[in-house]
C-alpha cells in the first residue's frame, strides 16, 4: 500500500500548473471556458438557435443566449430522457442527476455528460485530495481506503437509453476501475436504496477496513456513524478506524456539526474539508484548511456568471463575469457548463471573500430555503404542505415560520424541523395536522423524503401552535410593522423561531 499512496500523490500532484493558472490568471481561464463551450456546441440545436458560431466574446454570448431556470429548460431534458441526442450538448447523454424538485415538479433531473464526469465531477474530487496532500505532505491516505457514504437513491433505469440517480451514485456507478480499489463498500452495498438494509450492511462491511478518510453529507455520516457504535459497543470512531485523517464534507453547512463530530470522532489528527458539488457541476474547494472559504473552480469546464441580488426578479436581469465581481456582495450563481446547461441559474447565492484567488461562501439559496440536513425544503415545497394538511384539517392558518432542530451534541437525538404556525382557526388534532404536513412535505420534495426515511436522518417535525398576534409582535419587535414587510416562512437558522418563542414567553 505504501507504493500506491506514493503513486497516488504523484499523479494528483501533476496537476499543479494548472491549479496555479487557474489562480493567477482567473479571466482568462474563464474565456477558454467559454469559447470551448461554444465551439463544442455550435452544431447542436441549442448552439444552431442562437447561432452559436457567430458568439466571438462573452458580450454576444449573454446578450443573445437567455438566462434559464430549470421549468424554462425542461423541455430539453425531458427529450434527452426519451433518447433525443445533440439538443443542448454534442457527445450523448445517458445520465441525469436526480435532485430535489421546483414548484411544478417533485425532483429535477440534471444531465450528465462523459465531459462533466471526467472534467467536472470526478476533476473535483481528486483536486480536493491534492489540497489537502499539499497541506500534509506526510499523509497515509492512500495506505488505507476511502469511504463514500452516497445518497438515498439506488441508479433507476429511465428508459432504454437513459438512467438517474442521485449524484453520488451516478458518480460511483461511472467511475474509472481502478479507483474502486481506493474506495469501500462494494458498489452493491453503496447504491441500495434500501436505507435500513444499507447502513447495516455498510458498517459490517467496512469495520475490518482500513478507513483513512470519509465522504458523505453530514446527516447520513452521523446515522452510520451511531450503527458502527451500535455493532462494536465504541464511542468513539478513531477506536474503530485508528488511521482515519479526513472528512470531506459538502451539501450542508457544517457549522451545525461540528461539535457533534468532535463528540464521535475524538482525535486530533482528523482533518475536515468542504467541498462544494452541486448536480449542475463541481463549484468549488476549500483549499486551504485554515481558511473558512472556497476556491471557485474555474477550468472544470464551467462557465460563470453571477447576478447581483439586486437585479434578481427583474425582467432583464443584469449579469457579471467573474473579471466584474467585488467583494461582500451577494450574487446568484448562473452555470453554462459541458453538461449543456447555459445560462442556468441554479438557485443557490455566494459571497466573494478573496478576489485573488477567487474565494467564495455560500450564502444561501435565492429563495427561502431550509437545508440543514440536506432535505433542500423550498417555499414552495412548505406552502403546499400546510395548505394540505390545513385542507384535511379543515384548519386555517395566519402565517407560519419554520427552523431546523439541529442534532443534539449530547445525545442521539435526530435532527428536524420545528414549526410555529399562528391558526386563525385550529385543527381538532393537532397530531394528525403534523402527520399531514409531514407526508405533503415528503410528497412534494424527493429530498426531504428522503432525509425522512424511518426517522433515520430527520425527526417527525415539531409543530407549535403560538397566540394570535405573535407574528405582529415579532414584526414590532424588529420594527418591520406594515409596507411589505413580511414573515420569513423558511430560515436556515433559528434566529426567527427563538425571537417569536422569546416574545410570546414574555408575554405570559
Amino acid at each position: 500500500m505504501p507504493i500506491i499512496n506514493s503513486l497516488v500523490s504523484w499523479y494528483l500532484k501533476k496537476r499543479v500548473p494548472a491549479i496555479e493558472r487557474l489562480m493567477d490568471k482567473p479571466h482568462a481561464v474563464q474565456e477558454e471556458q467559454l469559447m470551448t463551450l461554444i465551439k463544442s456546441a455550435e452544431n447542436t440545436e441549442f448552439g444552431s438557435i442562437y447561432d452559436f458560431k457567430s458568439i466571438t466574446d462573452y458580450e454576444a454570448f449573454r446578450s443573445r443566449v437567455p438566462l434559464t431556470s430549470y421549468d424554462e429548460f425542461k423541455h430539453y431534458i425531458e427529450r434527452l430522457k426519451q433518447g433525443e441526442q445533440n439538443i443542448i450538448w454534442p457527445s450523448e447523454v445517458y445520465w441525469f442527476a436526480k435532485s430535489s424538485g421546483t414548484t411544478s415538479d417533485k425532483s429535477k433531473f440534471i444531465p450528465v455528460t462523459y465531459e462533466s464526469l471526467d472534467e467536472c465531477h470526478f476533476q473535483g474530487g481528486k483536486d480536493a485530495l491534492l489540497f489537502y496532500l499539499l497541506q500534509n505532505p506526510n499523509s497515509n491516505i492512500f495506505d488505507g481506503k476511502g469511504l463514500i457514504i452516497g445518497g438515498s437513491h439506488t441508479v433507476n433505469k429511465m428508459s432504454n437509453e437513459s438512467f438517474y440517480g442521485d449524484l453520488s451514485a451516478v458518480m460511483m456507478q461511472n467511475m474509472p476501475f481502478w479507483a474502486h480499489f481506493l474506495r469501500t463498500p462494494d458498489l452493491s452495498i453503496a447504491l441500495m436504496d434500501n436505507w435500513d438494509d444499507k447502513v447495516e450492511k455498510m458498517a459490517l462491511s467496512t469495520l475490518d477496513e482500513n478507513v483513512t478518510n470519509i465522504s458523505g453529507v453530514p446527516t447520513w455520516t452521523i446515522v452510520l456513524i451511531e450503527k458502527l457504535f451500535e455493532l462494536t459497543g465504541k464511542k468513539n470512531l478513531s477506536d474503530i478506524w485508528p488511521n482515519l485523517e479526513l472528512y470531506v464534507h459538502g451539501g450542508v453547512s457544517f457549522t451545525p456539526y461540528k461539535q457533534k463530530f468532535k463528540s464521535l470522532i475524538r482525535s486530533s489528527g482528523v482533518n475536515y474539508l468542504e467541498t462544494y458539488n452541486a448536480s449542475e457541476g463541481f463549484i468549488g474547494l476549500q483549499d486551504d484548511l485554515k481558511i473558512d472559504s472556497l476556491l471557485l473552480m474555474l477550468d472544470y469546464g464551467i462557465f460563470f456568471e453571477f447576478m447581483p441580488m439586486s437585479e434578481y426578479g427583474k425582467e432583464n436581469p443584469k449579469c457579471l463575469s467573474i473579471a466584474e465581481v467585488k467583494k461582500d456582495e451577494t450574487y446568484a450563481l448562473i452555470v453554462s457548463t459541458n453538461a449543456g446547461l447555459w445560462r442556468y441559474i441554479i438557485g443557490d447565492t455566494i459571497k466573494f471573500i478573496e478576489l485573488k484567488p477567487y474565494r467564495f461562501k455560500i450564502t444561501g439559496r435565492t429563495k427561502h430555503f431550509i437545508n440543514a440536513f440536506g432535505e433542500e425544503l423550498m417555499i414552495e415545497n412548505a406552502d403546499f404542505a400546510i395548505h394540505k394538511a390545513c385542507e384535511i384539517a379543515e384548519a386555517s392558518i395566519i402565517d407560519y415560520t419554520a427552523a431546523p432542530i439541529y442534532f443534539n451534541e449530547n445525545s442521539t437525538q435526530k435532527g428536524g424541523h420545528e414549526w410555529l404556525i399562528e391558526f386563525d382557526k385550529e385543527p381538532s388534532d393537532l397530531n394528525a395536522f403534523i402527520e399531514d404536513l409531514d407526508s405533503s412535505l415528503k410528497q412534494s420534495n424527493s429530498d426531504y423524503e428522503a432525509k425522512r426515511y424511518k426517522d433515520m436522518a430527520m425527526q417527525k417535525p415539531i409543530v407549535r401552535s403560538i397566540p394570535k398576534g405573535s407574528f405582529r409582535n415579532w414584526l414590532k419587535y424588529k420594527q418591520k410593522l406594515g409596507g411589505q414587510h413580511k414573515i420569513p416562512r423558511l430560515s436556515n437558522h433559528r434566529e426567527v423561531v427563538e425571537e417569536v418563542l422569546k416574545i410570546i414567553s414574555n408575554a405570559y
